[in-house]
């Protein structure tokens, strides 16, 4: 008999799984050019030059073994010192060359060293890794903010944790911190939130991490044990008008952040990552380890030897991420000509407007009709709501007006003003 636990998971229909086939059938009927997909989050754009390069040298210059053999299971030493020294640099933190071995302590402030540094094969290992870390109780629970990420989860619940959800805040989607603080108990062990955020598009202000924090602290007091705060970061660098990235381990000490270079460096098939544990966090010390101890039970330990120490090189690159903005503009201005209710994204490659009926899934279902691949928000705990991935090219994005627009026309009565 197999595992029904993990048959229901695998058994269950993905919305997003199912509009891609979709996409790829309705393509050899009617032309790839005419089926606008925006149903799945893959970078459109081609990684930056210098990733090409430093994957060429490397290979060239660097001896065998060590490009295709094992790294340690954390990662190349010389990969999480890079990592370590950009987010000090970036972040205001301060690393010193002469204290990367230090055992992490109290004392030991906000300097990020190597030891704080797990490399994994994309966000989602790290995520899973840290969430099984976590899970300390039968009834633990991790809290999720709505809208997010679909496979929080499973990530929880395979894992034996129970996911409570925050009800979104669809007004800024932002996060509504009254109803986070309602939702805190003695089994809450940590909180997820991802910013800039998937499926919505916005990125937390200062003043929604300052507040978050605050209510953090005030139930980790009162329930005598850390409440730790994941931030789940792949979009970080996709922010737009020049807006600062606010990086939520500098507002709470119990962060363990999870990052990919899958967007930013458009690598979504290397399937490389990290997680970085603050030092100030309670047991920081440990988290790093475990996490690289829990890898090897889930399969995820030992990334590409050969794809880390490309990123190493290139943490100061980003691909051209301007076209995201430029195909947000597009869409936001249509959409609200098209009257829908919709927050304006502060980054990611997302939009996430209010359908014209209750029913995300039925809206979405007659999309289909017009060659239009939207995803409801049902599995990102937000329904009646819609998602758009805007990651494909510019051109293409001003053709899908047209469908469109006959779209919403034909089945809701809408037309442009």
């Amino acid at each position: 008999m197999v595992n029904q636990k993990f048959y229901q998971l695998g058994t269950a229909p993905s919305v997003i799984r199912e509009l891609f086939a979709y996409g790829l059938e309705q393509a050899k009927t009617v032309g790839p050019e005419n089926v606008f997909d925006y149903s799945l989050g893959n970078p459109s754009i081609p990684a930056p030059a210098k990733v090409n390069q430093s994957i060429h040298d490397i290979l060239n210059d660097t001896d065998s073994i060590k490009v295709h053999g094992y790294s340690m299971a954390c990662g190349f030493d010389s990969a999480r010192e890079a990592i370590a020294a950009n987010l000090n640099r970036r972040f205001g933190t301060r690393f010193q060359e002469t204290n990367i071995l230090m055992t992490v302590g109290a004392g030991s402030g906000d300097t990020i060293r190597p030891e704080n540094i797990f490399f994994t094969c994309g966000a989602a290992p790290g995520l899973i890794a840290v969430i099984k870390a976590l899970l300390a109780e039968e009834d633990s629970e991790i809290m999720a903010v709505a809208p997010f990420f679909s496979e929080s989860r499973p990530f929880t619940e395979s894992n034996g944790g129970h996911l409570v959800v925050v009800p979104a805040d669809t007004d800024a989607f932002q996060i509504d911190l009254d109803q986070v603080e309602r939702r805190l108990t003695p089994r809450t062990q940590a909180i997820i939130i991802n910013s800039p955020n998937n499926p919505s598009g916005a990125a937390y202000s200062a003043e929604t991490l300052t507040g978050l924090a605050d209510r953090l602290r005030a139930a980790s007091a009162k329930y005598e044990h850390r409440i730790f705060l994941i931030s789940d970061e792949p979009y970080r660098e996709i922010m737009f008008g020049g807006q600062p990235i606010q990086y939520a381990a500098k507002f709470y000490d119990d962060t363990l952040t999870c990052y990919s270079f899958s967007k930013s460096l458009s690598l979504p098939g290397e399937r490389i990552g990290y997680v970085a544990a603050n030092p100030r966090c309670e047991d920081a010390e440990y988290i790093v380890p475990m996490c690289g101890q829990i890898s090897r039970g889930t399969g995820h330990n030992c990334p590409a030897s050969l794809i880390q120490l490309a990123v190493a090189e290139c943490l100061d690159e980003t691909s051209d991420l301007g076209v995201y903005e430029t195909n947000m503009e597009l869409i936001y201005a249509e959409l609200k000509k098209l009257g829908f209710t919709v927050v304006k994204p502060s980054g990611t490659f997302y939009i996430f407007p209010k359908a014209l009926e209750e029913d995300a899934n039925a809206f979405c279902k007659k999309a289909m009709k017009y060659d239009l691949a939207l995803v409801p928000g049902d599995s990102f705990g937000c329904p009646g709501y819609f998602r758009m991935a805007y990651c494909i090219e510019t051109e293409k994005v001003r053709r899908s007006f047209a469908a469109l627009e006959k779209f919403v026309a034909e089945e809701y009565g809408v037309t442009k003003h």
